[in-house]
């Protein structure tokens, strides 16, 4: 090995300061080789001993986290087992036509829409993002966004995540592959958006996107990536935009939670494209009892979002809306611009208001929580989709490569933690010199505790 020892100091600080495996793998093969040259001073071995300890010490931490993330999944599961059964053979019709050759579609990802038989000569677009385990169809019937585009006369477009990709069916929202702009899963999206536009007239001014869980962090990842695309967005359960680009820190961010400064949180949105506003509007919710994503990171998330419309920390309006607390942040022209919605009480999941009521959409499940609010509707009247539109007529879809799904739609019965970064595999790699890794007894144990923490397949 022909490393003189600042080069060896140097990778040994930079290593040190991340927590990767590859890094330790890296690191350890280094002190493996020089262990065993004889022509290094006494001083320098014992330098080398002492830290090739800090390596194993560090690696012991790691394993003893990943056991704990392992040991919550497996608590959540035991909790929703009851709750999961209700949907386990239920079947309902599908109302998404599934569109193909939309793009390249580098994320691999699925488009599905649902265009109302009245419309306006220029819709808006709403975008929606399922969470793990969830179908575009099965989220659809629950969150009731369908039910509200034939109401007001709006195009839904869902991105739906495939198995190849997530084995959970989790967007990748803590792989830098997919998060940046113009790359993978967002590409995605961002291509199917462009498609619906230009092939329904859709009104560039009135895009939106909304998602639940690991939708809802693609949700930021979609804001912050593409901020020109988008007039709003609504992240439900979720975490702020680049909070995690590996499995370890997304495990950190969803079970403890990241604290950064505003202006830190913001400028991850700000680096992630040119665009230097107006910038989209955000909507916030979350459970107070959620065990799955943090409670804490819907105040992240408002410090980012705040901080890029250079607004204060402290609300503009405190008030109660369908017995629940709501706080909005408003812009020096007056605007509503960032709101928050706090559901006392509420775990990990899509607050609903099922009824009768003309403002209660969707139905119950799992990760679809009836709390007596209906999300979908309260995000649709911050984002202005709810006044009625007097220019309405009936319009037929133009053709397209689409096919309509004929069978009945099953909704899949959950994994409780809803997330699954556990589960979650990259797509494979064009470059081969990405995929290789090297053959270390310590790469063996990292690859064994990550399957065995559900990491890894």
């Amino acid at each position: 090995m022909n490393m003189s020892r600042p080069e060896l100091f140097h990778t040994h600080e930079r290593v040190l300061q991340g927590s990767s495996p590859t890094g330790f793998i890296a690191l350890h093969h280094i002190y493996c080789a020089l262990q065993h040259t004889h022509h290094i001073s006494v001083s320098f071995r014992s330098y080398l001993t002492r830290k090739g300890q800090t390596i194993m010490q560090r690696l012991g931490q790691m394993l003893q986290q990943l056991a704990r993330h392992r040991r919550q999944w497996e608590t959540n599961m035991k909790a929703s087992t009851a709750a999961a059964a209700f949907f386990e053979n239920a079947t309902v019709p599908s109302r998404l036509t599934e569109t193909v050759g939309f793009g390249s579609n580098p994320g691999n990802l699925r488009m599905l829409t649902h265009v109302p038989e009245s419309v306006s000569s220029s819709p808006a677009l709403v975008v929606v993002l399922h969470g793990c385990t969830q179908t575009a169809g099965g989220y659809d019937h629950g969150s009731g966004w369908s039910a509200l585009a034939d109401r007001y006369g709006f195009i839904v477009l869902y991105a739906e995540q495939q198995e190849a990709n997530n084995p959970k069916r989790c967007f990748n929202w803590f792989q830098a592959g997919d998060i940046e702009r113009d790359k993978g899963e967002a590409h995605s999206i961002r291509q199917m958006v462009e498609h619906t536009i230009k092939q329904h007239n859709v009104d560039r001014g009135r895009v939106f996107v909304t998602g639940l869980s690991a939708g809802g962090a693609m949700t930021a990842t979609m804001l912050a990536t593409y901020p020109e695309v988008f007039a709003a967005g609504a992240i439900i359960a979720g975490l702020p935009y680049r909070c995690a680009t590996s499995v370890p820190e997304a495990f950190e961010c969803m079970f403890q939670g990241q604290t950064r400064s505003a202006q830190e949180w913001g400028g991850l949105v700000r680096n992630a494209s040119s665009h230097q506003g107006p910038w989209p509007k955000v909507s916030v919710w979350h459970g107070s009892a959620d065990a799955t994503v943090k409670p804490m990171n819907a105040g992240e998330i408002i410090k980012q979002w705040t901080d890029v419309h250079g607004l204060k920390s402290s609300p503009s309006l405190s008030e109660t809306v369908d017995g629940y607390p709501r706080r909005v942040w408003t812009n020096a022209s007056g605007d509503d611009v960032v709101e928050e919605y706090v559901i006392t009480g509420m775990a990990h999941g899509t607050p609903l208001a099922v009824g009768d009521d003309e403002n209660s959409y969707g139905a119950a499940g799992p990760f679809l929580l009836d709390v007596g609010i209906s999300s979908s509707y309260r995000i649709a009247q911050f984002w202005g989709l709810t006044e009625q539109n007097a220019d309405i007529s009936r319009v037929s879809a133009p053709s397209e490569p689409a096919r309509r799904n004929p069978s009945p739609l099953v909704i899949d019965q959950p994994a409780a933690d809803e997330w699954t970064a556990q589960d979650a595999t990259r797509k494979p790699q064009q470059d081969p010199r990405h995929s290789r890794a090297p053959h270390m007894d310590v790469g063996s144990v990292i690859t064994k505790a990550l399957r065995a923490a559900g990491l890894m397949k």
